[in-house]
This record gives structure tokens, sequence and C-alpha cells, in this order.
């Protein structure tokens, strides 16, 4: 019934416009169909098809023809991508369905439209905003296999949804509307636009579709792969994703206009008459000018922009606040003034401002400028691990996983430090700092989307070096049965060799443990074997041996009740696999 009264009061507020006094433009009603075609993560994730949407739209014109307001209803339908069951040597990977295998949406929005007409010919633009009402389908994909101990049976994808597998959002749509007029009335018309939902959550309910996946290996399965494990393909804790309703929809119509537009006497404007002398006195008149940045592709205001302008007896300065306003110039006298700001190496295009802009009525000219630097912003924020309070400057590095590129930076007063980060890239940062030691974080911009996501956030504790301290190491993992150094475990390591250079009386057992599965004295040759590997890695990297004792212990020191026996979940057993180093000794 909510959704119900939220579709009616926009059409209400829509048909209030229509009713005022002294509108005269046109009212247009059409119906239209075409493709639905899913796009990024949609297409990807979710695995949408090409699908169909049909709707219906109203527009009322003001006085011109060139401004409106419409509304907009669309029903939207993508089947799912159905994946048939795939066989190898000693299993398949089959999904279930468990309803309708496709998402239906609906769709209700309102917004501005803007029409150019020549002749019979005319082109709409539109952006419309409002509510999707959304109905997800449910599935569970199974990785199945034997060997001689018995059949396994892990699921590899399955989705996460509300149980009612239904959810309602925020969403918007902008688009082109290319029309051919038959007569006064009629009228056939192509169009294309992008619709897609926006946020988190609707209310306090979800509103996107999500799945747990598990996330493939280097090794991926064939048609002629043997299972062995389950960890030899997929890693071993798996992901929860989600993704927004993005599709592009490409389609024709019709349209009925009910034509209310008459020609209005246009008065010339001459020396002598009023409007003339009021004309004259604008654009003689100084004025202010206020210019705001905005980050192009998420439309956010931008902050921290260097807004240089340059004219008539001008050359200023300044730099943009948390708004994305530069400083006002007052009382500027009409001229050509160049404006350009700059932010992080990357330059705004050029705006040149003329006599013209200067021949308005309005005291103040404010124009908006538009950065485009694609890669995301990473804030962050240096903290005392102990006492939770900031922490100011704390030496910072910021290394990219893939070209192992390292940049520094020092946190500010507040405890704060920026970066700029790839797309598509994984990152680790970590502090650099005498008689201190953080963890190394890892930080992500793949799966992100530059065109919703500009900031990406970090706290990075920071903790006092002293003797008989432990910490547990994040982020270093082992592949399967193995004890060899990876690639991302060797970043984390490479912490711990900078924490031992900058600290030469600092001596440490490193040590590494396992959950309580499995064989107890394997476990332990197990664990001996990875600490004497993350050993060796230090002292490859220049620390002396006698520095550093490598010790194993196996599943005798659990930190949790999951012990043999003992019915624990992954993620508990996961506290358990660990690698921690304790100071045996330090002299500051």
């Amino acid at each position: 019934m909510k959704k119900l009264l939220l579709v009616l009061m926009l059409f209400g507020i829509t048909l209030f416009a229509f009713a005022q006094e002294g509108q005269k433009g046109d009212l247009q009603i059409g119906v239209q169909g075409g493709a639905s075609l899913p796009i990024r993560n949609y297409k990807t994730l979710g695995e949408a098809k090409t699908g169909f949407y049909s709707g219906l739209f109203i527009d009322k014109y003001f006085n011109g023809n060139r401004f409106g307001l419409g509304v907009d209803a669309r029903y939207i339908r993508n089947d799912l991508s159905k994946m048939d069951s795939f066989h190898f040597e000693n299993g398949h990977i089959s999904t279930l369905y468990k309803n309708s295998s496709r998402f239906q949406d609906y769709l209700f929005t309102i917004g501005p439209s803007y029409r150019f007409a020549r002749d019979r010919f005319h082109i709409e633009a539109y952006v419309r905003g409002g509510i999707m009402m959304q109905y997800f389908p449910a599935y569970e994909r199974t990785l199945t296999y034997s060997d001689t101990r018995g059949t396994y049976d892990y699921i590899i994808k399955a989705t996460e949804n509300d149980v009612t597998n239904k959810a309602n959002s925020w969403a918007g749509l902008g688009g082109l509307r290319f029309n051919y007029k038959l007569n006064t009335n009629l009228a056939l018309f192509a169009h294309m636009d992008y619709v897609q939902s926006f946020g988190t959550k609707f209310g306090n309910e979800p509103s996107r579709f999500v799945v747990k996946e598990s996330v493939p290996t280097t090794n991926p399965i064939a048609t002629s792969t043997t299972i062995k494990g389950y960890l030899d393909h997929y890693e071993e804790v798996p992901a929860v994703k989600n993704t927004l309703h993005q599709t592009v929809h490409a389609g024709v119509g019709i349209k009925y206009i009910f034509s209310r537009s008459k020609p209005e006497n246009v008065a010339l404007i001459a020396p002598g008459n009023d409007r003339y002398d009021e004309v004259v006195k604008a654009k003689v008149e100084a004025k202010d000018i206020q210019i705001m940045v905005r980050d192009k592709q998420t439309d956010l205001a931008l902050s921290g922009v260097i807004v240089s302008i340059e004219g008539l007896n001008t050359d200023e300065k300044s730099t943009t606040d948390a708004n994305g306003l530069a400083s006002k110039l007052v009382g500027v006298k009409s001229g050509v003034y160049r404006i350009v700001g700059e932010k992080n190496g990357v330059k705004t295009p050029l705006l040149t401002l003329t006599d013209a802009d200067f021949g308005t009525n309005s005291n103040v000219i404010f124009k908006e400028i538009f950065h485009d630097d694609p890669r995301f912003t990473l804030i962050g924020e240096t903290f005392d691990c102990t006492l939770e309070r900031n922490l100011s400057h704390i030496n910072t590095v910021l290394t990219n996983s893939g070209t192992r590129m390292n940049s520094s930076q020092i946190s500010d007063a507040e405890g704060k430090f920026i970066y700029q980060l790839d797309a598509h890239s994984d990152f680790t940062v970590m502090a650099n700092q005498k008689g201190q030691y953080s963890q190394t974080e890892i930080v992500t911009t793949k799966g992100l989307d530059r065109g919703q996501t500009l900031y990406v956030t970090l706290k990075l504790g920071v903790c006092e070096l002293e003797k008989d301290g432990t910490w547990i190491l994040k982020n270093i993992l082992y592949d399967f049965d193995k004890s060899n150094i990876r690639s991302d475990a060797a970043l984390v390591l490479d912490n711990v060799v900078a924490v031992m250079k900058q600290n030469p009386s600092l001596r440490i057992e490193l040590s590494s443990h396992t959950d309580s599965r499995g064989d107890g004295n394997y476990n332990l040759k197990l664990s001996q074997r990875r600490a004497d590997a993350a050993v060796a890695y230090l002292t490859n990297n220049g620390i002396d041996k006698s520095r550093l004792i490598a010790k194993g212990y196996g599943e005798s020191r659990l930190i949790n009740a999951c012990g043999n026996g003992v019915d624990c979940s992954e993620e508990q057993h996961q506290e358990n696999r660990r690698t921690e180093i304790k100071v045996l000794d330090y002299v500051k």
C-alpha cells in the first residue's frame, strides 16, 4: 500500500503542475517499448541477459515549449543467463533455481524535460528520479565431486536476498528521444536511455541484489580436471557481492500531443524602451563571481581544488571548501576572465567569462566547473591503537600490489593522509615509524564504480613497540597444505622487514598456528615449515637471523573453543589459522 501511495503522489505532483494557470505549453502522452540491455555488474555478477521493457510517459511543457516536467512508468524484465550442468572428470557443477529465473522491475519516476524542435523533427532530453520495485531470482550453484573418501558438495554461488526476494530502491533514468511528427497531434519516436538504481537500502531494508560467491583461484576447472580438493580451485573464504540495477534501454513508441501553445507578442528592445535601459545598466554594472567545482564522474562537490581566475586587473587563487566553493570575487568589472581548477596534478577544462556573462540582471555570476580525475581518493586516518585517538605526523607508505610501486606521506595535524588510487587495483597501506608498528591494511578499487564512488576511507591503527608485546599479522595467507610465501604474504612481511630495520634492538619470535582440523602432529610440522619460511624471507631481505626465532605451534594454542570434535564455522576456524609476532627484546 505504501508503494502505491508513493506512486500516486508522484503522479499527483505532475498533474498539479499541468493544472497551473498560465502554463500554455504542450501536454503529451506516449507508450514505448524495446530492449533492456544489462551492463557492468548487473550483467556479470547478476548474470542478467538482454530483456525487454514497456511503459508509458506523460510530459507537460510550459510557456515556450522548451522546458517541462514528465513522469515515466515502466515494466522491465531481464531473464537469467542460465548455466547448464558443467561436467568434469570426477564431478559436475549444477544450478538449482528456486523461483522464476528472471529479474522483474516496476519503475516509477518524475523529472524535468527539455525539447528542441525544428519543423517536423524534435529532440527531447529528460532526467527522471523515483522508485523501483524489484523482484529478484533465487538460486544455488553447487560443485559436486567424488574421490576415494566419498562425495562432496560445495555451494560456490548462492543468492543472499530477503526471503521474499523482493526489494525497493531509489532509481533514476536519463536519455534522449528523437521524434517525427506525422501531423499536429501524432508523432513517432525512437529513444535511448540509461536506468540505474541507487543506494544499499530503501528505508531500513536492503535494496540490492546480493550473492555469496566462492572466488576462483588461478587453477580453473576444465572438462578434463580431476578435483582433489575444493581449495585447489577456490579461495577459502567466499565473498559477499552485490549489484545495482544497471540497464540501457533502446526502443520505439508513439505519442499524442495536446497542443495548447500560442505565439506571444514580443516587443522590440530599442533605445528609449525601459527594458533597453535595464539591459544597458546590467552590462555596465560590476558583479560578483562565484565558482563551484564538482567531480565530473559522481557530480559531488569537490574540496581542495585550487581555482585560478585571471582577467581584467585580476589574478586570484583560492582553494575550494567542503561545499566545493572557491572564494567569491566581489565587484568584478565586465571583461574577459579565464578560470581553471587544479587538484592532484589534474586540471579542469578552461572556463572563459565574457561581457555576455555580465549582461544579466543577476548580481552574481555563478559557474560550475568539473574536475575529471579517473582515480579514486583514499582518505585515511592514523590513530593510537590503545587510546583510539588520532595520531599526527605518522609516516605512511602506500604500495600498489601489482606494480610494487611505493609512495609515502606523513599524516597531518589531525592524523589524516590522502592518496590517489588507480582503478581496478589492490594496495597495501602501513605505518613506517620508529618505535611503532601497524598492521598491513589492504585497500582495493576492484569492483568499485567510479561513477558512483569517489572516496575510499581507512583507519590505520598505530601501536607502540614494547617487550613481551604480541600482535597477529593480518592478511598473511598460505596456500592449502603449503608453506611457501605467496606474493600477497610477501607484502605483509615487507612491513615486518621495515619495522626490524628501523628498530635495530628489536628481537622477535615469529610463530605460525593452525586450526584443530586434521592430524595434530602434521599440523605441528606444517606450522613449523610456515614459520621457517617467513623467517627465511626476513633474513633474505637483510634481517640478521640472530634477531629472529621461528616457532610452529600447530593447533596447541587455539584462541577460541574450536578444538577437536567441536562443530565450528569456517570463520571461527580461520581465527585460529594465524601468524603472530612476539617481542622478545626491545630497547627504545
